[in-house]
């Protein structure tokens, strides 16, 4: 019986992070690891296809849902864990008064259309907050008011986000929990009434279930016990991402004093 497995990590840092904790127990275990980084579709794909083994992590219901029954129109698919609970957001550094801007349509009055930043920065177009973000500029009638979103890499968010809080300027950070940034910033979520950014989502391990035999019931239900949570996933990353700490590091330590 093969002891290699090949886990779909979706190509940002959070999922990189969680995918590091979780092969490293399933180095403990005995396999050989395999991690194959890619964009969210493209992930997707190759767990359909069979090129991995298993993907994490998958939000669900709310960001990867579309994804997981796509894939089981072709394998059904064990779902493991519960790694944290993630959810979307808009959010605006705290220096904004709450007061001014608290909620999405705020975002329309005359004071805070005179000193907001029209451009919305976000990631790449198959992430369920660029989806959502979309929506968002649509019905709020955002775009009438010359807001923007705007597809990007993590770096041209989190940067412009970052460049933005160093010259105090107003912003839109479109972003989700647990992420970096929360972990170095105060960035206040803003009301959702319309609830176009989804729910609280389970961040979880799935596998496919023609792969399950490679597991015995001991290491499926230690896969199924990992639990990290929101903070620990955010101060991590944070580690990695701004203290420039060796992903393979942090998270063996973290697992070792855990």
């Amino acid at each position: 019986m093969s002891r290699k497995l090949t886990i779909g990590v979706t190509d940002l840092s959070f999922h990189r992070l969680t995918a590091a904790l979780v092969s490293h127990v399933l180095q403990d275990m005995g396999f050989e690891v395999e991690r194959v980084f890619s964009h969210h579709e493209d992930n997707v794909r190759k767990l359909q296809a069979g090129e991995t083994d298993l993907l994490v992590s998958a939000w669900l219901p709310s960001s990867h849902g579309g994804y997981r029954a796509d894939v089981e129109q072709t394998v059904p698919l064990i779902e493991l864990g519960l790694h944290y609970e993630p959810y979307a957001l808009w959010g605006v550094p705290g220096y904004v008064p709450e007061s001014e801007v608290s909620q999405v349509a705020d975002l329309l009055q005359p004071d805070v259309l005179a000193k907001m930043r029209k451009d919305i920065q976000g990631i790449n177009p198959g992430a369920g907050i660029s989806r959502f973000s979309v929506k968002m500029i649509a019905e709020y009638g955002l775009g009438d008011a010359g807001y923007q979103f705007h597809h990007g890499s993590e770096d041209d968010c989190f940067g412009t986000f970052e460049r933005a809080v160093a010259a105090g300027d107003w912003l839109v950070v479109p972003l989700w929990k647990p992420q970096f940034l929360h972990a170095r910033y105060e960035i206040r979520e803003l009301k959702d009434p319309k609830g176009l950014l989804g729910v609280v989502d389970k961040a979880v391990l799935l596998l496919r279930a023609d792969r399950e035999s490679l597991f015995t019931a001991e290491q499926l239900a230690k896969l199924d016990s990992l639990r990290f949570g929101n903070d620990i996933i955010a101060r991590l990353d944070d580690e990695v991402c701004r203290e420039n700490r060796p992903i393979d590091q942090v998270t063996r330590e973290w697992l070792d004093a855990d």
